[in-house]
């Protein structure tokens, strides 16, 4: 179990003495989970504000989750639930799906301008970061998109630090783009149905909902529920992932 935290800890030395596309790359394996756990205990508050905006509210959420995605700042998740909580699947779920486009728009220019040689030389030393390469150039646009959705499935893979490596794969922008929205919908969306089942009971908040709510056992249950759906949803994703050659855990390719 101690050799996860490690194996970060030393990633992010690496990828540091990378110069400013390493340090970026650390920045996004980082600093949105961090940023992620504010944003949820502040729900209640970015959750009001948003109301606030009235009919331009959607809008106003869909430019900050594209921007916000785009930059590494937050993660998608904590996101998800914002949009779930306030405006439901439907309309979050449309919002998201025009966000995720414009932040993988947003990280593959980022990437392109910041990264150079040394963290493309980095990818082709890591085995699961030039697996993605290998799967994805010389592909057509319908398996280059099914490849990039299958990887963006998985909730462990940072939506910021993976626009970096598919940037730097030399994958085409139209497959990027359309795979990025298709694999990131499914777990944003049951996300946001969790989120949206818990506004409805009436918590202005999710510290109100575990303390005035339905009660641990019921709130714990949905969690598990919700954890366990999108362990299916990541387990299907890599049994996709297997059938096209490539490690479903780790993304290393099979000889």
């Amino acid at each position: 179990m101690n050799r996860y935290p490690a194996l970060l800890r030393e990633t992010l030395r690496r990828l540091t003495a990378l110069g400013p596309a390493g340090l970026l790359a650390a920045f996004w394996l980082s600093a949105p989970g961090l940023a992620g756990l504010v944003l949820l205990y502040e729900l209640g508050a970015a959750a009001t504000w948003l109301r606030s905006n009235g009919e331009t509210a959607v809008v106003i959420y869909a430019a900050i989750l594209m921007v916000t995605a785009g930059l590494g700042l937050l993660p998608t998740t904590a996101q998800a639930v914002l949009g779930g909580w306030v405006f439901g699947v439907a309309r979050g779920g449309v919002a998201a799906a025009v966000a995720f486009a414009g932040a993988a728009l947003i990280g593959f220019v980022i990437t392109r301008v910041v990264a150079g040689r040394k963290f493309e030389a980095w990818i082709e030393a890591k085995p699961e970061a030039r697996a993605i390469r290998h799967a994805l150039v010389g592909r057509g646009f319908v398996p280059a998109t099914l490849m990039i959705a299958l990887l963006r499935v998985p909730p462990q893979a940072p939506f910021a630090f993976m626009n970096m490596l598919m940037a730097c794969s030399g994958v085409a922008l139209g497959p990027y783009l359309l795979g990025s929205v298709l694999g990131m919908l499914p777990r944003t969306l049951m996300v946001m149905l969790f989120a949206q089942a818990a506004a409805q009971s009436g918590a202005a908040d999710i510290q109100s909902f575990l303390r005035d709510g339905p009660g641990w056992p019921v709130a714990v249950a949905g969690f598990a529920a919700l954890f366990v759906v999108m362990a299916v949803i990541g387990a299907i994703a890599r049994r996709a992932l297997a059938r096209l050659h490539v490690d479903p855990l780790l993304y290393t390719k099979k000889r």
